[in-house]
C-alpha cells in the first residue's frame, strides 16, 4: 500500500487558505447560474476571482501535455459526470450542473465540487441532486481517527443504491496537498471495516457522482468529458478535509 503523508500543522493551515477561497468561489459564482448564461462566462468570472485573490487555478492546463484541460473549472451539465469542459452552452431551465472548482495558493491545493439546480427542476431529479448531498454527509461523517476509508465507501453506497442510483466507480476522491492528486484513494463504495485506517494529519478529498440510472460511465472523443452511459442526469458534491484528532475539519466549507 502506497505510504500517505501527514499534513504538518503549517501546511493544514495554508490548505485552510485555499480552501476558503475555494468557498468563496462558489459564492461569487452562484447568482449567475441561471437560464441563459453561459458556461463560459461563469468559467471567466471564477478564474477572474482566482486569480485576483493571488492564486492559480489548478484545472487549467492539467493533465497530459498532448490533450492538457483547456478551463478553470470543470462544468457537468446533466448527463455528464465529471470533467465538463465550459463553452458557449448556455443554462435553462430544469438543468443541472456540476462546477468543480480547485486552486493552487501558496503551493498547496483546494478542491471542491457543487451541483447547482437551474430554477424548477423535475422531481427525481432534485432526489438525485438531495441524495448526492446527503452522500457526500454520510461519507464525511466516517472521517475520523481509527475509521477506514471503506467505511466511507460504504456509507456513501449504500444510502445512494438505498434509493436506487447508481454510483460511479470509475472516478474516486483523493490525497491532496502540494500535489492535486496523491495518496490515498477514497472510493465511494466499499465494504466497512476494510481500507486504510485513518489517522490525524491525512487531508483528501471525498466527491461522490451519483447517477439516476445504471453507475455505468463513458468518455467522449475530447478526452475530458465523462457523461451516464444512458444518458440519465448524475451529480456530485465534494469536499476537502482533514482528519483531526477528534474528528475532521473541512477545509473547503
Amino acid at each position: 500500500m502506497s505510504r500517505v503523508a501527514l499534513k504538518s500543522a503549517r501546511e493544514i493551515e495554508l490548505m485552510r487558505r485555499a480552501g476558503a477561497l475555494v468557498a468563496e468561489t462558489f459564492r461569487i459564482l452562484e447568482p449567475y447560474v441561471k437560464p441563459g448564461v453561459t458556461l463560459g462566462e461563469l468559467d471567466r468570472i471564477a478564474e477572474e476571482h482566482i486569480r485576483k485573490a493571488g492564486a492559480v487555478p489548478a484545472y487549467l492546463g492539467y493533465g497530459p501535455r498532448s490533450n492538457p484541460f483547456p478551463a478553470t473549472i470543470c462544468a457537468s451539465l446533466n448527463e455528464v459526470i465529471c470533467h465538463g469542459i465550459p463553452g458557449a452552452q448556455e443554462l435553462k431551465e430544469g438543468d443541472i450542473i456540476g462546477v468543480d472548482i480547485g486552486v493552487l495558493m501558496n503551493g498547496v491545493y483546494g478542491d471542491a465540487c457543487t451541483t447547482y439546480t437551474v430554477g424548477k427542476v423535475r422531481p427525481e431529479v432534485a432526489q438525485l441532486v438531495e441524495t448526492t448531498r446527503q452522500c457526500l454527509d454520510a461519507g464525511l461523517a466516517e472521517c475520523k481517527p481509527g475509521g477506514r476509508t471503506g467505511n466511507i465507501g460504504h456509507a456513501i453506497q449504500s444510502l445512494a443504491e438505498s434509493r436506487g442510483f447508481g454510483v460511479v466507480r470509475e472516478y474516486t476522491g483523493h490525497g491532496i496537498g502540494k500535489r492535486l492528486h496523491e495518496e490515498p484513494t477514497i472510493y465511494h463504495w466499499g465494504a466497512r471495516h476494510t481500507g486504510l485506517k485513518l489517522q490525524p494529519g491525512m487531508v483528501f478529498t471525498v466527491e461522490p457522482m451519483i447517477n439516476l440510472g445504471t453507475p455505468e460511465t463513458k468518455l467522449l472523443a475530447d478526452g475530458w468529458t465523462v457523461v451516464t452511459a444512458d444518458r440519465n442526469p448524475s451529480a456530485q458534491f465534494e469536499h476537502t478535509i482533514v482528519i483531526t484528532p477528534k474528528g475532521h475539519e473541512v477545509l473547503t466549507l
